[in-house]
């Protein structure tokens, strides 16, 4: 049976559900406890699990970030939340030179099951520190994971499974839509780490996002098909390890491809997936790939330097309709 629920409804079902069933899994951060979360993900938790598995820290991130990693390579299976990811650009030592290297460091004979989440991505009128898309930087060091999606099934499912993982995990979400709704299951599933969905099929050219954007891809997508342009959407879900196949597969039916990534241009995500589609499928292309990014600048704080600076629908369709008659 299924309901409608907000995406962070669907994150904290999981964060609970698991901690019901692995009595080693705990959660902690900034206001994760007494306040319900600084976006109310973590309501009812404090209640439920006491405070000795949901944990309210002080600010500081390389701090608790740190007892995060070593409760990890002792056994248990912390929840790390940062407040937003522009924050745990001060804890990237402990993500970065300790999470991500333990089990090659030590040989393979433990490793750190950590979950470390929060937003990433702009929220509106947040200036330069607080507007930045951190998928990129993560996936680019080996032994992470990272997961990006709002769609609250998938956020379930892959938060599930990020947190039974034996792997880091960097768990990506949107500040702005931590209230969109979406139908989700009251029993128990998993979704599958590294793989895309196809959020709808088409003929003409494919559509590639994750996070928020998709929102404004599946925007695109309507505003396409009005006027007899099928484009075929697909929602990545996890950055690191990327889905390459199901990608290179859709690219071989449209002969076309637009990726739309809310990070800047310069070898971001965007990249890679050009970077891939080119060396696997470029003799079925009939058009160079595109990318819809964020401007290449630090996003500024008025209101018309966010709507000029981020991806939009309008951008989008530009750069479809460039694909789509573009002269070979």
């Amino acid at each position: 049976m299924s309901r409608i629920i907000t995406l962070r409804e669907a994150i904290g079902e999981a964060m609970s559900e698991e901690m019901r069933r692995d009595e080693n899994v705990f959660l902690m951060g900034e206001e994760v406890a007494e306040y319900n979360g600084a976006y109310k993900v973590s309501k009812g938790m404090l209640e439920e699990f006491g405070p000795k598995r949901v944990i309210d820290t002080p600010i500081a991130e390389l701090g608790f970030a740190g007892i995060g990693v070593g409760a990890a390579m002792n056994g248990l299976k912390p929840i790390v939340e940062f407040m937003t990811w522009n924050f745990a650009v001060l804890a990237f030592d402990q993500i970065i030179n300790n999470a991500a290297k333990t089990l090659t460091q030590s040989n393979g004979q433990f490793g750190c099951p950590i979950v470390f989440r929060g937003p990433s991505g702009a929220a509106g009128q947040l200036a330069q520190q607080h507007s930045q898309t951190f998928e990129a930087w993560l996936a680019n060091c080996p032994g992470l994971k990272v997961i990006s999606c709002v769609d609250p099934y998938d956020t379930k499912g892959l938060m599930k499974s990020a947190i039974r993982d034996q792997d880091p995990i960097c768990f990506m979400e949107s500040e702005q839509l931590y209230g969109l709704k979406g139908e989700v299951p009251e029993g128990e599933y998993l979704v599958p780490i590294g793989k895309a969905v196809v959020r709808s099929e088409g003929t003409d050219v494919t559509l590639v996002s994750f996070n928020k954007m998709m929102e404004v891809t599946k925007a695109a997508a309507a505003e396409l098909a009005k006027e007899g342009i099928s484009a075929e959407v697909i929602d990545l879900r996890t950055i690191r390890p990327l889905d390459h196949e199901t990608i290179v597969k859709s690219v071989k039916k449209t002969n076309r491809l637009v990726v739309i990534d809310e990070s800047w241009p310069f070898a971001g995500v965007s990249a890679e997936i050009a970077y891939e589609i080119q060396k696997y499928a470029f003799d079925y292309l009939d058009a160079p790939v595109t990318r819809v990014n964020s401007a290449d600048v630090s996003l500024g704080y008025a209101a018309p330097f966010v709507d000029e600076y981020l991806p939009n629908p309008a951008k989008v369709i530009r750069a479809v309709k460039e694909v789509m008659y573009a002269k070979r």
